[in-house]
This record gives structure tokens, sequence and C-alpha cells, in this order.
């Protein structure tokens, strides 16, 4: 039997480890609290695109204590909280199970050499997982934590893979086959390198303006000044990108419109500042900032929301 872990169960990482489950995957998912043990007590209940349900799997708030291996563990907890997490992973360091990002921002592999102190400082978590060890994910869904235990997903079923030197191989290729069994419309792709960076321009201007005028998506980008202004740092991180040669030319109204015919939610930093939690800065809008100095790009819109943003950034909980 397909055994996975998930660490980080929740909107999004709460609902895969359902969908896998339901499918008969063994599961394990790191999650803590309330949270957690609700799982333990009533399993996951969800409200998804694939219906109503409710799935059993096994619950753990650290991965040390299971011994039994996996065939792979999906990262879907948020990128600025990979201190908390990486020394319950470094165990798992230099085995054959891939670690499969699928956060937002920029993930610990995309930079290397240097690595960037925004996402990996000092590159200790690149010194653990080569990318070898790594499959490269971009999630293209939205969800909330209605209630400890009980999730809420929405926004279609779609997820994207690769491995990050190109290509999908053989491990990467088992995981959207696995995928596809639960019902998710998982894809291989051939450059997630620059779907990554894709998603993170859309993250950079939707979640940033999102927070500083506490709009959810829909009105946000019909009102036309707060539509300008996500268009103002989707270009610029647009143009960090092409400056690495990651992207080419992309049609940002494009990119835009298609986010305003999607059904009206709140981005995951509007969820998280609403909640009192850290905002996911750094992976996002902070990695952008060093880039554009590593390669020359001004990015004074996107350093702006940086500053404003961190002056509201809160210390977890």
């Amino acid at each position: 039997m397909t055994r996975v872990a998930v660490i980080g169960a929740g909107a999004i990482g709460g609902f895969v480890a359902a969908a896998l489950a339901k499918a008969g995957v063994a599961v394990v998912v790191v999650a803590r609290g309330e949270h957690a043990a609700a799982i333990k007590r009533n399993g996951l209940h969800v409200h998804s695109d694939l219906g109503a349900f409710t799935a059993t799997v096994e619950v753990t708030e650290d991965l040390r204590t299971v011994d039994a291996p996996f065939d792979f563990l999906l990262l879907a907890f948020k990128a600025h909280q990979w201190p908390g997490v990486l020394s319950m992973l470094a165990p798992r360091a230099g085995c054959a199970t891939p670690l499969v990002t699928m956060q937002n921002g920029l993930p610990f592999w995309f930079v290397r050499d240097p690595a960037l102190e925004s996402v990996d400082p000092h590159g200790a978590i690149g010194h653990l997982f080569p990318d070898t060890q790594v499959i490269g994910g971009v999630v293209h869904v939205s969800g909330r934590i209605l209630a400890p235990g009980r999730v809420h997903q929405t926004g279609g079923l779609r997820y994207i893979f690769g491995d990050p030197g190109g290509g999908c191989g053989a491990r990467c290729s088992e995981l959207v086959q696995l995928f596809a069994r639960a019902g998710l419309a998982a894809e291989a792709d051939s450059n997630i390198r620059e779907t990554v960076w894709l998603k993170l321009v859309n993250n950079v201007g939707l979640n940033a303006v999102s927070v500083l005028r506490r709009m959810t998506i829909k009105p946000m980008l019909e009102d036309t000044d707060s539509r300008s202004a996500v268009r103002r740092l989707m270009i610029e991180g647009l143009r960090v990108g092409q400056a690495m040669g990651v992207v080419s030319e992309v049609d940002v109204d494009a990119r835009i419109a298609y986010a305003a015919r999607l059904d009206d939610v709140k981005t995951s930093m509007l969820q998280d500042f609403e909640r009192q939690r850290a905002l996911e800065l750094d992976p996002i809008l902070g990695a952008v900032c060093e880039l554009g100095v590593r390669y020359g790009v001004e990015t004074p819109e996107v350093r702006r929301a940086y500053a404003a943003l961190q002056r509201m950034n809160l210390t977890p909980k």
C-alpha cells in the first residue's frame, strides 16, 4: 500500500490528505493543537469539489515518532514555517523518499548558489535536500479551515508537479498518477520552475493587496485602484523572473482577468492576517526583493508593499 505523510494539515494539506485517504492511501498527517485532537477523535471532515466526506488518517505532532518509511512527503505547511519543521524532516535527508513542495512562495530548491536568505537562510534546507530528493509542486486550489478537523475546499482540483531540473521523472509521474486516482486534477510539468515563478507573480500581487486593503479576490479585482496595485506588483515580479531567464513574455492582464473569474475567496495571507498569524512575507515578497537586487531589477512597488506588510506582521501564535 502506498504510504504518504502530509506535513501541515491546514486547508490544502488537510484536503489532499483526506482525498488520498478516501482513495485507499495510508496517510499520516502532521498537525497540532485542537486541529490534531479533532482529527484523531472524529477524522477529517471535508466539504469540497469532490463532495462532502470524512476520512480517517493517522495523526502525529512530530514525524520523528513515526518509524515506517513513506513513498512521499507532502510539504503543505507555509514556507516561512520551515524553521519549526526542519529538525523534524532532517532525519529523512538523503533517503529515497521525495519531498514534494506544495507551498506558496519560492521553494528552497529554486535558488541554491548562493541560497536566498529570505527563503533558506545559510542554505540550511538545501544542504540537507538535493534536487534529486525533491518534486516541485504548484497548487491551484483554495480552501479554509471551518473548525478544528473540518476543511472547506473550493477553486478546482488542479495540482502541477515537476522535477526541479526539468521534466517529470518516474517518481514525479507516480505522484501524478496517485493524485489522479484520488480524483485530483494532477498534471506533469516539464518546466516547473516557470510555473512556480508565475504562481509567485500572482501571489506577490493578490496576497499583498488583499491584506493591505482587507479585500477578497473578487471585489479587489473589480476595484480599479486595487486592480492597478495588483498589476504593478505582478509586473515587477515578472520582470525579476525575466531577468533570471525563468519566464519570458506573459500577459499580466490575462492572468488578472482569469483570477477575477474565480469564486470569491480570501487569499491565504488574508486568512492568516485575520487569524493573527505570521504572514508568509519572505518567501513571496522578500524573495522578489532579494532577487531583484541580485539581478539588477528595480522593485519599488514590491519593496513598499513588503515594508508595509512587515509593519503589520505578527509573531506566530
